[in-house]
């Protein structure tokens, strides 16, 4: 069973494609600067699941096979996805409490993947003589070298550390204990090729693509690829139980390079995503679950994979200064806070808030509240490279508490004045 949820690192350009850039042109080829002017949006959350009633053990969800992970609440005013008044609210995050104090430990499979963009009959497609095949293989190690895999230095660790536990030492900062630390250890896995088949309708009047693309300067493939969101999630997720390999995922499950304890990334070469035409783009990437049933050697629990899907973003294809491990870092953080995408429709919802980039939401997704404002990345030297991580909200946001409880008062980090204000209170989805 597949299932995505409302976590979507999501940019969208008004204006039209501009064609013709080049002399000669395939009818699904757009040019460079297609998608350069693209500014902050987020779309309609996906629909939550139901797994289990409400928990709010100290060691996390009961009656499920998946990452560790603890709950805890807060208290504060607001309105619940149904319009009712609601003033207790329950959050699940991986690891261990932070009251607890020691080290927890993720495998972290990095599963890189490459693309197969094919003609409609499913033939392999040449372009100016060269294959349009998009490989990931340029970006493994870079990703692997970042902050989100390796450790540098942040205010909120006496000693160097990785970017997504900073996050979460600054959000606590006022009930750990100074051991306390979530880390990921990451291990990269053998690449996956997903072969998109061309709609055949793509080029005529009112059709529809399944991608369209954008070569570089040297004519081969690719520049960015862009990719119908269903297609994508559909050649992403099994849809078969027991797994078979016609998926990035079920291979990965299959294979053994991931299991319901790791948390894993599927790494895409400059590969986003629209939904139903190329002037309704990008997502970037997302945070997801693979759920799947229970089996006997596993006392036929639910078993729920977190996962994922990530783009390596290449300089000069978005302004605003995204690049490299931008929207990685954005789904990373999030999955710390929120691992299971609201599936049981009670952790994780929060009241609805309004971000100064004009998100309006109800769930605790850490990397929305900040996309798109100007002082939303937070530039990281490291291995040789200047990486652009983004800037996180933290729980007090979430919570409208004030003063703040984390670290030096913050509502953001690494960047604490990202966010200097709270959302207003606001009624059910935001309206008047």
């Amino acid at each position: 069973m597949k299932k995505f949820g409302p976590a979507l690192l999501f940019l969208i350009f008004a204006l039209a494609i501009p064609m013709g850039v080049f002399a000669q042109q395939e009818d699904d080829q757009v040019s460079p600067d297609a998608i350069s002017n693209a500014h902050s949006m987020h779309p309609t959350t996906a629909p939550r699941g139901h797994l289990n009633g409400q928990d709010h053990a100290r060691f996390g969800l009961p009656g499920i096979d998946s990452v560790a992970n603890w709950n805890k609440h807060f208290t504060v005013e607001g309105i619940d996805p149904n319009g009712n008044p609601q003033h207790i609210w329950y959050y699940s995050m991986v690891g261990n409490p932070p009251e607890l104090g020691g080290t927890t430990v993720f495998d972290a499979p990095i599963v890189p993947v490459s693309l197969d963009l094919r003609t409609a009959n499913g033939s392999p497609r040449f372009v100016n003589g060269k294959p349009l095949i998009s490989d990931v293989t340029p970006f493994v190690l870079p990703t692997l070298n970042s902050p989100v895999f390796q450790s540098s230095n942040f205010t909120s660790s006496d000693t160097p550390t990785q970017y997504t536990d900073a996050i979460q030492r600054a959000e606590f900062a006022d009930r750990m204990r100074p051991n306390w630390h979530t880390l990921l250890a990451p291990s990269v896995k053998s690449t996956r090729v997903m072969q998109i088949d061309q709609d055949p309708s793509c080029g005529q009047p009112k059709g529809h693509c399944n991608y369209r693309f954008s070569l570089n300067a040297d004519g081969s493939c690719c520049f960015f690829v862009l990719v119908d969101i269903n297609t994508f999630v559909n050649e992403l997720f099994p849809s078969t139980f027991p797994f078979d390999n016609s998926t990035a995922i079920g291979s990965a499950e299959n294979a053994g390079d991931m299991t319901t304890k790791d948390i894993s990334t599927f790494l895409f070469p400059n590969t986003y995503l629209y939904f139903g035409d190329t002037t309704h783009c990008c997502v970037l990437g997302f945070h997801s679950l693979d759920l799947e049933p229970g089996i006997p050697s596993n006392g036929n629990l639910p078993r729920l994979y977190v996962v994922n899907y990530s783009s390596w973003i290449s300089p000069g294809i978005f302004r605003g200064g995204l690049s490299d491990v931008t929207a990685l870092s954005h789904e990373m953080s999030e999955t710390f806070n929120d691992p299971f995408v609201g599936v049981d429709g009670i952790h994780n919802v929060t009241p609805f808030w309004l971000s100064p980039n004009g998100n309006c939401q109800d769930n605790l997704e850490v990397g929305d509240v900040i996309e798109g404002l100007p002082s939303q990345l937070f530039p990281i030297a490291l291995n040789g490279m200047t990486y652009h991580v983004q800037n996180e909200a933290l729980l007090q946001w979430f919570e409208f508490e004030s003063p703040s409880s984390a670290l030096d008062g913050a509502y953001s980090y690494p960047n604490t004045g990202t966010l200097t204000a709270l959302s207003p209170p606001q009624n059910f989805a935001c309206k008047p």
